[in-house]
């Protein structure tokens, strides 16, 4: 009877782990083993090189510097986003005027859910091209804006400037995902259980004591699990920069890992070191996720 339970499991599972190994695992494969040859991504020539690739990529130091625009992205993008996400969410979900204790949000809750959802809406790419003008130095909106208010002196070249342009981007990465994880962490807060919010308050707690004594503790899970897919698209971050800055910014003030790869491949011909990029790429990825659900399981188990 076991035998045939296990027969029957791996009867269900054959097709969908094979497809899982052919277009996923597969690919994954490859790309380790084109890591270590020097294909130059135009002939059928691939001459195994071992771990050469690899040995350059740590003493390159615009793979460095490009990782570390990356791990910048990692910190303040997720960490602002989250934390303006979290407070929106608040306030139309669990602050002012009360349906129901620990529900309800402030007047006109509705409509400032559309807005704050609205940004999420335009694709990413369109999000590139418009903040591109918004950015101009000459015709741009913002430095229009700055000059009709009389601070003419704060206007710049906002993506020429080597200590400007990386908070620029970074500033569209936060407008761009904010609606999406509102919506995520507004859904998490409508299933906490009332019951713990009518305990609160009949021992008095006032709103601010109770989202942080209760509600941004029972959000932990749902704050960890945003923070690594946001973290996730951040150690790509390709699609934004590459529209609105595809040569790396003024001196390469903006390049991120992935811009770096795709020049090393389609720019330079050198699939096999774009290889090694990817994979290194994919390990601090894993690294990421690792760590943050450590962290998640260890405070848990503490309290």
């Amino acid at each position: 009877m076991r035998y045939g339970k296990y027969r029957f499991i791996a009867s269900f599972l054959a097709v969908p782990l094979l497809l899982y190994i052919v277009f996923v695992v597969s690919p994954y494969l490859q790309a380790l083993y084109i890591s270590m040859t020097d294909w130059r991504g135009f002939s059928a020539n691939r001459n195994f090189v071992g771990l050469a690739n690899y040995a350059e990529l740590l003493g390159d130091g615009r793979f460095w510097r490009a990782m570390w625009h990356n791990a910048l992205l990692l910190v303040v993008v997720p960490v602002v986003t989250l934390a303006i996400a979290l407070f929106l969410a608040a306030m139309t979900t669990v602050a002012g005027r009360r349906g129901s204790v620990g529900r309800g949000g402030v007047r006109g809750s509705r409509f400032y859910q559309v807005v704050f959802v609205f940004p999420h809406v335009v694709p990413l790419v369109i999000a590139g091209v418009l903040f591109g003008f918004f950015y101009n130095p000459e015709a741009g909106l913002l430095n229009g804006l700055l000059r009709l208010l009389g601070f003419d002196g704060l206007t710049r070249a906002w993506l020429g400037d080597t200590t400007f342009a990386l908070p620029s981007v970074m500033a569209v990465l936060i407008w761009s995902f904010v609606g999406f994880f509102y919506v995520v962490l507004s859904a998490a807060m409508k299933s906490l259980p009332t019951e713990v919010f009518e305990a609160a308050v009949l021992d008095g707690a006032g709103g601010i004591r109770t989202f942080v004594s209760i509600t941004l503790p029972m959000l932990t899970d749902s704050i960890k699990s945003s923070y690594i897919y946001l973290g996730i698209l951040m150690l790509d971050g390709f699609a934004l920069l590459q529209v609105m800055l595809p040569d790396g910014g003024p001196d390469g003030s903006t390049e991120v890992v992935a811009q770096y790869l795709y020049r090393a491949a389609f720019t330079d011909g050198r699939f096999g070191y774009a290889s090694a990029i990817g994979v290194a790429l994919c390990v601090v990825t894993l690294a990421l996720a690792v760590v943050v659900l450590r962290m998640g399981r260890r405070e848990r188990v503490e309290f």
